[in-house]
């Protein structure tokens, strides 16, 4: 099945020091860009120096450890390589949405290289996966394809996996509808449209991967952690400035940070 795709879009996996999206960094990284004129797609798979040690429940994952990497480029020496691969495309992946695309902001971040998602669609195929059939990423190859994972945790391997996973959605559930929690039923909710399925794959009310920050049932960006807890941001940092400078210096997300820093500015012109 060919996609539908108005717009180029990237599947990538990473794989990393660990599980925490601030303080973890990339140790592999595997792209497959998919373009929408219809060219061959194209790849691109990198070792990377992670610079920190390597936890221990992280090599036992994906086996890489840091005798794999003593010779490899840091992620500064390959930033500029990956973002323009990437380009403007949208983005992909397998639990991307809550681990890959926010480690790969903070990493670019790091550099100094703003990779701005906001106007980027994401397609969380795990996502997909977890409300139609609740399963991992090799029950799904093998669900949806028939296919056995080979080399799991290899990053190319894995994004090979996600990208036929997703194929076999489309496919699957091109017929079928959605009874969701409430038991309101969803009409053929998978589509071959990349709009329809960031829509369907991304949590509208909660605004950034570490969920920090929701929509209320005002449509109000409001905190969702701490002693401000469901308080709008703007109320907050309006009353209690100093609460802004700690969000800013502590250790939260660029995306959140970034986020906060913009209703902040926003406030301050409205007062003016």
């Amino acid at each position: 099945m060919e996609l539908n795709l108005e717009r180029d879009i990237c599947f990538f996996d990473l794989e990393a020091t660990g599980l925490n999206v601030i303080r973890d960094r990339i140790v592999q990284i595997a792209i497959i860009k998919y373009f929408a004129n219809g060219k061959e797609p194209e790849e691109l798979e990198l070792m990377i120096n992670p610079g920190i040690p390597i936890s221990e429940e992280a090599m036992s994952v994906h086996g890489i450890t840091p005798k794999d990497l003593s010779n490899k480029p840091t992620f500064q020496q390959v930033a500029q390589k990956i973002y323009d691969f990437i380009g403007k495309a949208d983005l992909g992946g397998y639990n991307s949405n809550r681990f890959d695309v926010p480690l790969l902001m903070e990493e670019f971040a790091r550099v100094g290289i703003e990779f701005d998602v906001t106007k980027r669609r994401t397609i969380d195929v795990q996502r997909i996966f977890y409300k139609m059939e609740p399963r991992t990423l090799r029950a799904a190859l093998r669900f949806y394809t028939g296919k056995t994972l080979e080399n799991a945790h290899s990053a190319l391997a894995d994004v090979q996996a996600t990208v036929d996973v997703f194929k076999g959605q489309l496919e699957y559930y091109k017929d079928t509808d959605l009874i969701d929690d409430d038991g309101n039923t969803i009409k053929t909710p998978i589509k071959n449209d990349i709009q329809t399925l960031h829509d369907f794959t991304t949590d509208l009310k909660t605004i950034d991967a570490t969920q920090r920050l929701k929509y209320n049932q005002d449509g109000v960006v409001v905190f969702n952690f701490g002693k401000y807890m469901g308080q709008p941001v703007a109320e907050v940092i309006a009353k209690d400035k100093p609460y802004y400078h700690w969000i800013q210096n502590k250790e939260f997300s660029t995306q959140v940070k970034q986020i906060v820093k913009q209703i902040y500015k926003d406030y301050e012109k409205a007062q003016r």
